[in-house]
């Protein structure tokens, strides 16, 4: 059976932007020139993908996430509903003469969330920040610098507090994970 895409009629997708077979787009969602969707993701209500953005397949973005310019999402990559991925390093609504900023004024950085990982809802991820396969950041966290593979992470700013395995149900302490019988590290 072939795989078709559901887009709904309020959804915004730019004609520059590619997305993948069997991907669902919902309401009220704005998918921005130059942005590449991969196969078989779910993007929820009221999503912002800015332009250029790379989304792997089978990613689930939950409602109300914004993905600023500059963020690249692996495969299998959840983010939860309200999370904010910034990508201005110096944010600033004037220059130093008073003169609005355009795009050209911004000081982009890049964000990379990589396999697997999941991001808890209403995270804000700042700027050229790099989050590990099958990292798992707590909802309501503040990530401001990079986030190793299989890390829980949390807070405000976001510390490591643990490592967790593939199904992020346990830390790897050595114990068998009873969901996907990994053991630790």
């Amino acid at each position: 059976m072939k795989k078709k895409n559901l887009i709904h009629p309020t959804a915004e997708v730019s004609p520059q932007a590619k997305v993948g077979k069997g991907t669902q787009i919902w309401h009220q969602t704005q998918i921005r020139e130059g942005v590449e969707i991969g196969e078989d993701c779910i993007i929820g209500k009221n999503v912002y993908l800015d332009l250029n953005t790379r989304i792997g397949n089978r990613v689930k973005i939950q409602n109300n996430v914004s993905l600023y310019n500059h963020t690249i999402i692996e495969d299998g990559v959840f983010i939860g509903p309200h999370c904010v991925f910034t990508n201005d390093k110096n944010p600033r609504a004037i220059n130093s003469d008073g003169t609005i900023k355009n795009g050209a004024d911004w000081d982009h950085g890049t964000t990379l969330v990589k396999y697997g990982a999941s991001i808890g809802a209403q995270s804000v991820i700042l700027p050229d920040i790099t989050i590990g396969k099958f990292a798992l950041i707590g909802a309501g966290s503040v990530v401001t610098k990079n986030v190793e593979a299989y890390s829980l992470v949390y807070g405000n700013p976001a510390i490591k507090k643990g490592t967790v395995c593939k199904c992020g149900l346990i830390e790897r302490t050595g114990k068998r994970c009873p969901d996907c019988g990994k053991t630790g590290k």
